[in-house]
C-alpha cells in the first residue's frame, strides 16, 4: 500500500509555464491513483506562490510546485517555513533543479516518484532574503532575464534563450565589483558573477566540477576574460564544471558571499530577477526536504522515506 493513502496535497499549479497546462491532467491522475487527496492552488504571478504555501500549508501534508525554476525558488521560504516536504514536477523551460535531483522530466514519472515517497534533504541558497536552488548571477545571465519576452520564452524554449542570448553577448561589456568573502575584499573587472547553490545552471552548465546541492556550501566564478569571445572557447568547460582551470575565470568557495559595485545591477536568481546589488549570499544546509531519488554520493542519513 502507497505511504501516503488519504494524505492531503497542495499542488501549485503555473498555467503560464511553458509546460503547464499540459502537466497538470496526468499529475493530478497518478497522485490520486496513489491515495493522495489533491487540492489545486493555481498562481499567475511569483509572488503568489508564498503566499498560496503560507495560506494553505495548515491544511496540507505536502506541497507540490508544478512550473519552472523560478516557481519552485519562489515557494522555498515559505516551504521552509511550513516544514513540508516538497514535491517538484518540472514543467518549465531549463528544469535545472529537476535535472540536478535526477528527478524524471515526464510528469507522470515526476508524480509517481512523489507517491513512491522517496526524499532527501537539499540546500537553499538566499541573496538578500531571496531563495535560489541551482545558482544566482550578476552580469550576463541577468541581462538576458530582463530583455528575453516571456511569449517567445513560452513559445521557443531553449531556441529563444539562444538567440537573446547571442544579442547580449555582441553588445556587453565588463562591469567593476567587489567580492567580499571571509572579511577579504576584491575588486574585479567581470562580464558576470555567478553564485550557485546547486550543481546545474542555464540548460545543464555544471556550476563547479564537484559541487553538490547538499554540501553546504556555495560555488562562485567571475568571468574576467578582456574579450568576451573567448567564452566560447571555454563552451566545454562549463559544460563540466572544469572552467576554473582556466586563468580568466576566478573561483571560490564559501558559505557566505557579499558582491558590491558602483551602481545598482540586477541579480538573476533561477531565471527571475529578485533584486539588486549591493547582495549578501549565504547558504541554508539541509533546509528543505524534497521527493527525489537516492543520491549516490550522499551518505546514508541523507536519504529516507517520508511518513507523516
Amino acid at each position: 500500500m502507497p505511504p501516503y493513502r488519504g494524505k492531503r496535497v497542495l499542488l501549485l499549479h503555473n498555467a503560464k509555464a511553458r509546460q503547464g497546462s499540459d502537466a497538470l491532467a496526468p499529475v493530478c491522475a497518478r497522485l490520486e491513483a496513489g491515495g493522495f487527496a489533491v487540492t489545486v492552488e493555481p498562481f499567475e504571478s511569483l509572488p503568489e506562490i508564498a503566499r498560496d504555501v503560507t495560506r494553505l500549508h495548515q491544511s496540507s501534508d505536502l506541497i507540490v510546485v508544478c512550473g519552472g525554476d523560478g516557481s519552485i525558488s519562489s515557494a522555498a521560504p515559505a516551504v521552509i517555513e511550513s516544514g513540508l516536504p516538497l514535491g517538484i514536477i518540472p514543467a518549465g523551460t531549463a528544469n535545472d533543479l529537476a535535472r540536478t535531483l535526477a528527478i524524471p522530466l515526464d510528469f507522470a514519472a515526476a508524480a509517481d516518484l512523489i507517491v513512491a515517497g522517496q526524499t532527501r534533504r537539499i540546500d537553499v541558497g538566499m541573496v538578500n532574503g531571496h531563495a535560489f536552488f541551482n545558482v544566482a548571477s550578476i552580469g550576463l545571465s541577468s541581462e538576458l532575464a530582463e530583455k528575453l519576452d516571456p511569449d517567445i520564452k513560452k513559445r521557443f524554449g531553449r531556441l529563444g534563450y539562444a538567440v537573446a542570448a547571442l544579442r547580449i553577448l555582441a553588445g556587453a561589456r565588463r562591469f567593476s565589483a567587489w567580492i567580499v568573502e571571509k572579511g577579504s575584499s576584491t575588486r574585479v573587472k567581470t562580464y558576470q558573477i555567478a553564485i550557485g547553490n546547486g550543481r546545474l545552471y542555464g540548460g545543464g552548465n555544471v556550476v563547479a566540477e564537484d559541487a553538490a546541492i547538499d554540501d553546504g556550501h556555495l560555488d562562485l566564478y567571475s568571468l574576467e576574460m578582456q574579450s568576451l569571445w573567448k567564452w566560447a572557447f571555454m563552451a566545454k568547460a562549463f559544460r563540466t564544471g572544469t572552467h576554473g582551470a582556466w586563468k580568466e575565470v576566478r573561483t571560490a568557495r564559501c558559505v557566505e558571499f557579499d558582491v558590491e559595485t558602483r551602481r545598482p545591477k540586477p541579480v538573476n536568481t533561477d531565471g527571475e530577477i529578485v533584486t539588486a546589488t549591493p547582495a549578501h549570499f549565504r547558504v541554508l544546509p539541509g533546509a528543505v526536504t524534497v521527493f527525489a531519488p537516492p543520491d549516490t554520493t550522499s551518505s546514508p542519513q541523507s536519504l529516507r522515506f517520508y511518513h507523516r
